[in-house]
């Protein structure tokens, strides 16, 4: 079955709940990660593990339903390519942002910390930005090359992009809209402040309109010209 085969309401409510639970870990784990050790090293690590891993589990789990965006960054992607209509790409965005939101706020309540916090949690400069331009620009380009040549392995391709992105930028590849805004929200080990969200939020959709317009070209076989042999 694919997205077209569920109503609107069912494929919603798969975004908010996917982006609920992927922010949930994300969170989630970072809390138990900075519990558990005064290493930063070993806590990014504690935090990068449980990301990737749910995201297999939830592009497979919530993929046939709504596509499994879980990212206004890759909703926007799929808009600019006119596979999903603008009234239905802005409801994805909305509620993915609302689900991040409440899985940050339910983090917080099973680890018996403040529901309602702001970051203060310094993340901005010239090297964060780039690292989020190339972060989203690594998922979308993951996710297009994936459907294209093998649909079926995109949830570990995604998985396994962003357990190695998280070390490989300087911003632990944040690449979500709606995971920005909704870590901006929590004052522990994976928040953001809320004064540093535009510029990751304009990053982010940077990195997925030129991950578009050069996938877009790059997966589109060309005229192959034969070599011209003299008679």
């Amino acid at each position: 079955m694919s997205a077209s085969d569920y109503d609107v309401s069912r494929r919603l409510v798969a975004e908010a709940l996917g982006t609920a639970m992927l922010v949930g870990t994300v969170v989630g784990s970072g809390i138990m990660a900075d519990n558990l050790t005064d290493d930063v090293a070993v806590a990014l690590l504690g935090n990068t593990i449980p990301t990737g891993a749910i995201l297999v589990v939830l592009i497979t789990m919530l993929g046939p339903i709504s596509g499994a965006h879980f990212n206004p960054a890759v909703t926007f992607a799929f808009l600019l390519k006119r596979q999903i209509a603008v009234p239905m790409a802005l409801a994805y965005m909305a509620v993915q942002v609302a689900g991040g939101i409440f899985g940050t706020f339910v983090a917080h309540v099973m680890f018996e910390l403040p529901v309602l916090q702001a970051s203060t949690t310094a993340r901005t400069g010239t090297g964060q930005w780039v690292a989020e331009i190339v972060a989203t620009f690594g998922l979308v380009g993951t996710i297009l090359a994936g459907i294209k040549f093998r649909e079926s392995a995109v949830p570990w391709l995604v998985g396994l992009y962003i357990t190695a992105a998280y070390w490989f930028t300087a911003s632990t590849s944040f690449a979500n809209p709606a995971v920005a805004i909704a870590r901006s929200f929590t004052d522990t080990f994976s928040g953001i402040r809320p004064v540093d969200l535009p510029g990751f939020l304009i990053c982010e959709f940077l990195g997925a309109a030129i991950a578009l317009v050069l996938f877009s070209w790059l997966l589109t076989p060309g005229v192959r010209v034969r070599d011209k042999r003299p008679a």
